[in-house]
């Protein structure tokens, strides 16, 4: 997999192969204003998840002529779950339906797709509308990101996001909330899908409230990069619960040893220090078995692609 910046544009770029996927949910005052301007640019099939809006954002959106689809369950990951199979197009644009991104990136978004790349991230540029706190806990939400996976992507919460349809659906998405993101990532490495990065334009939001929260939603962002890295490296997921028993053996084993010299014995503690630091060593070595196992795995995938690449040249 590679981290690229894509700069230039192709001019003979196919535009009625792309859908643009608008996941809302009230975004009267600003959808319809995101669909005439993705229109203007050239982008005809749009289609809008509606997480059941209460304030017309679905008449808003028909009115516009876009094809309108209402969710079974609310959540930005149950649209984009939803809206996979509605999708006939071989290349998706995401953008969120509250006008913060713009339509002049829309190219830049999609080139790196006709370039072999299977999914691309808009890196957000500009103030918009970060607040000192969510630039601060989008940075930190990227640095963990790096320590669970092992990759640096700039942005990986953004909203702005291309894919080709094949890699969508060979994802296996599960998320139901703003985790989305998150997973959509790990299911890409995971796939050994290659990942352009390109910075766009981040807007103001207009109108509407952003409908995530900091701390609610960024604690479920972190649980979700730290459980996703079971498949995805095994060995910081294992090795992190090991280090964690290891290091309370350590403390009460410390502890017993002061006391011992004391004359003091503490049979239990005793037990618990040992049991511990035996069960901390054996979560890092399930990990480090984990991350072998996970190794042959990709390299038996590659094989697999390999061989089919041969195949499809004859």
């Amino acid at each position: 997999m590679v981290n690229v910046r894509i700069y230039n544009v192709l001019m003979d770029l196919n535009r009625e192969e792309v859908c643009i996927l608008v996941p809302t949910l009230n975004e009267a005052p600003t959808v319809g204003a995101v669909i005439q301007e993705f229109r203007r640019a050239g982008y005809s099939h749009i289609l809008v998840m509606d997480g059941r809006s209460t304030d017309g954002t679905l008449l808003i959106a028909q009115k516009e002529g876009a094809d309108v689809h209402t969710q079974s369950s609310r959540g930005k990951g149950n649209a984009i779950i939803e809206a996979i199979p509605q999708i006939s197009q071989p290349y998706v644009l995401m953008v969120d339906g509250d006008g913060t991104y713009s339509a002049r990136d829309a190219d830049r978004m999609v080139e790196p797709l006709f370039h072999g790349y299977q999914q691309v991230i808009g890196e957000r540029t500009g103030e918009g509308s970060f607040s000192r706190m969510n630039r601060l806990g989008n940075w930190l939400i990227n640095i963990l990101f790096k320590m669970a996976h092992g990759r640096y992507l700039s942005d990986i919460l953004s909203g702005y996001r291309a894919f080709t349809l094949e890699s969508m659906h060979q994802m296996r998405l599960k998320e139901e909330g703003f985790e989305i993101e998150t997973e959509m990532v790990v299911q890409a490495m995971k796939n050994n899908q290659q990942i352009a990065v390109v910075p766009v334009e981040y807007g103001i939001r207009k109108g509407t409230r952003t409908k995530l929260k900091p701390f609610q939603d960024g604690f479920r962002i972190i649980r979700a990069i730290y459980r996703l890295a079971r498949v995805n490296n095994p060995l910081f997921y294992f090795g992190l619960i090991g280090v964690i028993l290891f290091a309370g053996g350590a403390v009460t084993g410390v502890y017993v040893l002061l006391e011992w010299f004391k004359d003091i014995e503490h049979l239990p503690l005793t037990i618990l220090t040992l049991l511990l630091i035996t069960l901390g060593f054996e979560m890092v070595m399930f990990g480090v078995i984990g991350d072998m196992m996970l190794a042959f795995h990709r390299e038996i995938q590659l094989e697999i692609q390999e061989i089919r690449l041969q195949q499809q040249k004859k």
